[in-house]
């Protein structure tokens, strides 16, 4: 069984504003990172737009939730609202105290491997849990499953600009934008931006189901198999349809998505290394051969690249039904 996967990709988006820093007066500011790439002998900065991890990992949680509605895979009162805090959301928390009948005296274990059976999002994309258990305080860490980078700009492979934008009042427009009531003709500045994006993440797929502290699976194989494949086809729409800021009017433009997936069957990592460096794929492909050669078994880790979103997505599905038959 696949014991990891991870993903190296470079994905082509135009004319988007998924991640955004806040405001200054009318101008809204993106999100700009620095990354420092080889130049020759040496190396140099460059400011680069970038999507954080946060908001693809929140894209992902997303999805993740409609694929647990549509399979009837299980989800705590807080993931079922699309609450933050999840299973620490109070009217859950009570809820799986009481089923649970626990106590002062239960141990850490016993509470995560409640949360882990009580809910998908919880198990696979981790959580702190927080709360009272027979009125004593209790910090349990459930680890993520589910691990993202920066979506960032390659250097001198992306632009950000600032558009004009106004409010469309057909009466009053007199009042112009210093009305502080936002009824007038407001005028504002949005950014959008263009290029190749550096995609990498990472999915431990042997957690799903593993209490972190016993290291013992809390579930069965089957259960633990229909947890995964809706893992894999929550990622695979997280990159159909990133579901990020301004999407109303700035839809982005999803032009291409090449990289290379790795799989792992044993305990050695899926191999990742970012499109920020030109040869990432053959670089990954001989990490995984060179892996290869210290396993006793005959191929625990294959690559598959792809050259689009559809060979993308053909990939990940056909990984996900893997799983379930």
């Amino acid at each position: 069984m696949i014991q990891s996967l991870s993903i190296s990709g470079l994905m082509t988006l135009e004319l988007h504003a998924l991640n955004n820093e806040g405001a200054e007066g009318n101008t809204m500011m993106t999100r700009m990172v620095d990354v420092i790439v080889k130049d020759g002998a040496g190396a140099k900065k460059h400011t680069v737009n970038a999507v954080s991890g946060d908001m693809f990992k929140h894209i992902f949680v997303e999805h993740l939730i409609g694929e647990a509605k549509t399979h009837a895979l299980p989800l705590c009162q807080g993931c079922q609202v699309f609450d933050p805090n999840r299973i620490c959301f109070p009217p859950a928390w009570e809820s799986l105290n009481k089923s649970r009948s626990w106590s002062k005296d239960t141990k850490d274990s016993e509470i995560l491997r409640g949360v882990i059976e009580t809910c998908l999002i919880d198990d696979a994309a981790g959580i702190l849990i927080t709360g009272e258990v027979g009125g004593k305080s209790r910090s349990v860490a459930r680890k993520s499953a589910v691990e993202f980078g920066w979506v960032v700009g390659r250097p001198n492979e992306v632009a950000t600009e600032s558009y004009f934008h106004a409010k469309y009042v057909p009466e009053g427009r007199e009042k112009g934008s210093g009305d502080s009531s936002n009824t007038g003709q407001n005028i504002f500045h949005r950014p959008a931006s263009s290029g190749r994006y550096a995609v990498v993440l990472n999915v431990d797929l042997y957690k799903i189901g593993r209490n972190d502290i016993t290291l013992q699976y809390d579930l069965d194989a089957p259960s633990r198999q229909a947890r995964m494949a809706a893992v894999l086809r929550a990622l695979a729409a997280t990159f159909v349809k990133p579901t990020g800021a301004h999407r109303n009017t700035q839809h982005p433009h999803i032009v291409d998505f090449e990289g290379v997936v790795s799989l792992s069957s044993s305990t050695l990592p899926a191999p990742l290394v970012s499109a920020i460096n030109p040869e990432f794929v053959q670089q990954v492909e001989r990490i995984a051969s060179s892996l290869n050669t210290l396993s006793n078994e005959s191929t625990p880790i294959v690559t598959h690249c792809f050259d689009s979103m559809a060979s993308f997505v053909d990939r990940i599905a056909q990984t996900a039904s893997s799983l379930e038959s």
